[in-house]
This record gives C-alpha cells, sequence and structure tokens, in this order.
C-alpha cells in the first residue's frame, strides 16, 4: 500500500496513476474524499497534511508515502508509528542552497532535514519550474503578448508528470533510498524561448515583453507574502538559484527522455485556446 500527499495536484495526482497502472495498491490522500477526483483504481481517503494525527487511519498499514514539503515534521513520526518504512518527499532546487534567510529554501531545507532526522528510508526529489506555470500567463497568451520578468534567467522547466515518473519509481524500488535527485526538464528556456515555442507551437502571434522588477513585484505582493516575493528575487534577480542547468535524472530513472516543452504545449493546447 502506498500513500499519495497531494493527490489532487499537478504531480500527485500523475504519481497515484502511475502507480494504479503498475498494479500497486493506492490511497489518494485528501481533505474530502467526497468531492476529490482522483485515478481510477485508487482509493481516496481522507486527512489534513497541517493535521498529522488525522493522517493515522490514512497511513495505517501503508508501505511507503509521498509527501509535500513544508507541513508540520510531525507527519514523519505519525507515519513511522503507523509502520510506514519508505518516504519520497518532493523538495526543490533551492534546498540544495542551505540558506534558511530565504522563506521557500527554507521550508524545503526543514522538510528534508526533518525526513532525514526520522527513522524513514527517505529519497528527496528537486524539481525545477514546472512546465505548468506557464498557465499563469493565460489571459496574456490570449491578448498576445506576455510580459514577464527576468528575461535572461533560464529554466530547465520540467514536465510534472515526468516529475511522477521519478517519484513513483522511488515510491517502490529500495536502490532509490538515500537519493536527492535533481529533476528538469531536457533544456534551459528564458521567458521569451518559452513564449517563442508557444507561438509556433500554437500558431499564433504571441511576443515577449521583459517585464521591470518593481512592476513584478508589485504584482507579485498583491498575489502572495512579502517573504516569498524576496525569495523569488533573491532566486532570480540575484541568481542565487541556478534553475538553468540541464540533468540526465529522469532518464536514468526512468529510462526514457524527459519531455521537451514543446511537447508538452501540443498535449496542452487545448487548454491554451
Amino acid at each position: 500500500m502506498i500513500v499519495v500527499a497531494g493527490a489532487t495536484g499537478n504531480v500527485g495526482r500523475e504519481v497515484a496513476r502511475l502507480l494504479v497502472e503498475a498494479g500497486q495498491q493506492v490511497r489518494a490522500l485528501t481533505r474530502d474524499p467526497a468531492k476529490a477526483t482522483v485515478p481510477t483504481g485508487a482509493e481516496a481517503v481522507g486527512g489534513d497534511l497541517n493535521d498529522p494525527s488525522s493522517l493515522a487511519p490514512a497511513l495505517a498499514g501503508a508501505e511507503a508515502l509521498f509527501m509535500l514539503s513544508g507541513y508540520p515534521p510531525e507527519i514523519f513520526a505519525e507515519a513511522e508509528r503507523a509502520g510506514v518504512r519508505r518516504v519520497v518527499l518532493m523538495s526543490g532546487g533551492s534546498a540544495e542552497s542551505g540558506d534558511r534567510s530565504n522563506a521557500v529554501a527554507r521550508y524545503m531545507i526543514d522538510s528534508e532535514d526533518a525526513l532525514r532526522a526520522s527513522g524513514l528510508a527517505w529519497t528527496m526529489v528537486r524539481p525545477r519550474m514546472f512546465m505548468t506555470n506557464t498557465l499563469e500567463w493565460l489571459p496574456q497568451i490570449t491578448a498576445g503578448v506576455v510580459r514577464a520578468p527576468w528575461p535572461d534567467v533560464p529554466a530547465a522547466v520540467i514536465d510534472p508528470a515526468d516529475i511522477a515518473a521519478v517519484v513513483a519509481k522511488a515510491l517502490v524500488w529500495a536502490e532509490h533510498e538515500g537519493r536527492e535527485y535533481p529533476v528538469t526538464g531536457p533544456e534551459g528556456l528564458r521567458p521569451g524561448d518559452r513564449v517563442r515555442i508557444l507561438s509556433e507551437v500554437l500558431g499564433r502571434e504571441i511576443r515577449y515583453e521583459a517585464q521591470p522588477d518593481d512592476e513584478a513585484r508589485a504584482e507579485m505582493l498583491a498575489k502572495m507574502p512579502e517573504r516569498y516575493v524576496n525569495a523569488f528575487f533573491s532566486f532570480y534577480s540575484e541568481g542565487k538559484l541556478d534553475e538553468g542547468t540541464v540533468f540526465p535524472t529522469v532518464e536514468e530513472v526512468t529510462g526514457r527522455p524527459p519531455r521537451t516543452f514543446a511537447a508538452w504545449v501540443r498535449a496542452n493546447a487545448e487548454r491554451f485556446q
């Protein structure tokens, strides 16, 4: 039995689907099982990641757990008590910095450290920027002009399905225990590169315009706490996070190369209509 946290999210849903297809028993963890849409063959179970004690029924009898960063460390003790042996944690590249002064890096570092300190076998999966972040540009794509900051910062954007494929392997096979996996797509792309590919694949004119930092900061502050805005500016304006380096992890773990951004856009073209 494998428990998948975040089972309605971009990565968790795909993890659950892949595990079911591989013949595993899967519990898809969600706050409201009655309303959740989970992959066919997975059992929707209730639990609140912010309340570790609520997870006991879902974890009972489970062998492995897929977990997300940023939740109370007591979850790992709850997993141990339930008999869970293996945890795969989705973290991020900023965890490698060790910089707890950065709000985003801190919660990832704290989650990784708590898991290492537990008695559980662990695998850290550290994806870079998700391809699905492109959907945040949807209104601008429709209008034909995308204004986004950090024009010279490349990111080896990754399809969440490729992250899930790595996670699913690590949940099942002991050979991945104790490993820290940087997970990227096959090429480093700047914002303008991604807009150009969108334009080519979708067959319509879409232009990229570099957004000044002050304008981008104001927009971000309207959506998230200042500490997280500062974290992202530290990453990209100050160059403290490298998301442009390409790693061979997806192919090494799964036996196939990661999907290109162009292929992801083609597969999701209807979402941009």
